[in-house]
């Protein structure tokens, strides 16, 4: 009886990530920023290496989601289950360090929150946002948020600085900053400041204008 040889071994040559589509890696930035609105963020969220079955095919690149604790569940649970603008809620509500580049991504969590345009909303977060970077600094931790209350918007930037207060003042034909607060004024009903030990809180309040969300 002849000796049974062994089996040679096989070597399965998978997929590295950069294999995956580019859109793959398009979708992981969007739903990043999409859950971001919510004040959520994955760590583990990322285009992963395609399993051996989606390894025989062509693949559009697979999206690991997970390793959340239950506060990050249930946040995502109330995220997915919500059909809308209420009153009292929260459209946008997250903490983050102000630098330049956040502002454009603050403009467009906000198109993406109403689902409709809403230019008062934005420069009203843009000018606000942009007083806390040229005024208390770069890298400053704040807390953005907007909500409805009854018929009006109401946007809050809050940081850590009680002093250096906003005024209002009317800028020249030759001076490059000073407007935004006039224009801030411009399209507000109204508009002040919450000092605390802590910190300060400056606020605004603008018409609710109902959205008209597109399907």
């Amino acid at each position: 009886m002849r000796n049974a040889q062994p089996a040679s071994a096989t070597t399965l040559a998978l997929p590295t990530v950069s294999s995956a589509p580019e859109n793959a890696d398009r979708c992981v930035d969007e739903l990043k920023s999409a859950l971001s609105v919510h004040g959520i963020a994955l760590p583990s969220l990322r285009v992963d290496v395609p399993t051996f079955a989606g390894a025989h095919g062509r693949t559009a690149g697979l999206v690991a989601l997970g390793n959340c604790n239950t506060e990050t569940a249930r946040k995502l649970i109330a995220a997915l289950r919500g059909t809308g603008v209420t009153e009292g809620s929260a459209l946008l509500d997250l903490e983050l360090a102000v630098v330049p580049e956040v502002v454009p991504e603050l403009r467009r969590a906000l198109r993406a929150c109403l689902g409709a345009p809403c230019a008062d909303v934005q420069l009203c977060v843009t000018e606000l946002v942009g007083n806390v970077i040229r005024h208390v600094g770069e890298g400053v931790r704040v807390r953005v948020r907007v909500s409805r209350s009854g018929d009006r918007t109401r946007v809050e930037v809050s940081d850590p600085d009680p002093c250096g207060l906003p005024a209002l003042r009317h800028a020249g034909a030759d001076d490059e900053t000073g407007r935004g607060l006039a224009l801030l004024d411009a399209v507000a009903l109204r508009w002040g400041v919450e000092q605390g030990e802590a910190g300060k809180t400056v606020w605004c309040e603008l018409a609710w204008d109902e959205p008209t969300r597109t399907t």
